[in-house]
């Protein structure tokens, strides 16, 4: 385990947002245990060799007062993991009374604590001043009062940063397609390449695809070809980077042509090869091309 693959404690008041942290961290390529007894927490890093390891940035645990026996327990846990070389970075989130109230009465489901008998109010300062302890020990201390979702995902990549070992958090999907045959419903950006030179119209292309290089070549050295390429390589360059800040995972790029086979595909197949190198997760899909 060690350091290349990290174990992650999540944890803190109810309502302050662990659920909302635990996908952060599972979008960042971590495994996510939620509600698991504590006691038990010292089992699952085994479970990951390091070939199974390799597919996980780290393993990650959503932990709270549900479990009656998590004070007491989580010491003994703790003294556990070490023990096996591991040791966890705890992160624990809080937020205002008046914020978590107005949460617990948005969603009007119970405190955990509401079982002893007591109201909501009475049961997150109890809450509050049982996990004191743990927040004295925490790693990180996120009060989520004001944070939206991509407030949270800023705070956690920047702790964890170093993990992505200047990959790109943000993953792009490129889809090539044809106008004739539909639009993608599911992009976040569209372009239509419908004014470049059209290899269709040149006998010895018109039957490849634009996975060919001499198809490739026909539409991106033309002159128009070109200058867009490069006006597109330098806008989506700069459009990455600002939806990465704000914490987007995931971006839907399609790119049309008029039958989805020829200018779209060799497009696709050029951007894809560009964000990769920049270290960006790049996944493919030609729609069309084998209607066009």
């Amino acid at each position: 385990m060690g350091q290349h693959f990290p174990v992650i404690i999540v944890t803190g008041l109810s309502g302050s947002g662990k659920s909302t942290a635990l996908n952060v961290f599972e979008d960042m390529g971590f495994v996510a245990v939620d509600g698991l007894p504590v006691s038990f927490a010292p089992q699952v890093p085994g479970m990951f060799t390091s070939e199974q390891g390799v597919e996980y940035k780290g393993l990650v645990f959503g932990m709270d007062l549900r479990r009656s026996e998590f004070i007491a327990d989580y010491h003994k846990a703790l003294e556990a993991l070490q023990e096996q070389g591991v040791t966890p970075q705890l992160v624990f989130l809080e937020a205002q009374q008046d914020v978590l109230l107005k949460r617990y009465a948005a969603t009007r489901r119970p405190h955990p604590l509401e079982r002893e008998g007591v109201g909501l109010e009475r049961a997150l300062t109890l809450e509050r001043s049982r996990m004191q302890p743990l927040r004295d020990s925490a790693d990180l201390i996120i009060d989520s009062s004001f944070y939206s979702i991509h407030d949270l995902r800023r705070a956690l990549q920047e702790k964890w940063q170093t993990l992505e070992q200047s990959a790109h958090s943000l993953r792009l999907h490129l889809t090539s397609f044809g106008f004739k045959y539909g639009a993608p419903a599911d992009a976040d950006m569209m372009f239509d390449l419908r004014f470049l030179p059209n290899p269709y119209f040149v006998p010895e292309l018109k039957p490849l695809s634009g996975k060919n290089a001499g198809v490739s070549q026909y539409v991106l050295n033309s002159t128009a070809g070109a200058a867009f390429f490069a006006k597109l390589q330098e806008f989506l360059d700069f459009t990455f980077k600002q939806n990465e800040q704000e914490g987007r995972f995931r971006l839907s790029v399609a790119i049309g042509c008029t039958g989805g086979r020829h200018r779209s595909v060799a497009m696709v197949e050029a951007l894809a090869l560009v964000f990769r190198q920049k270290q960006y997760a790049v996944s493919v899909e030609h729609r069309h091309l084998e209607l066009g």
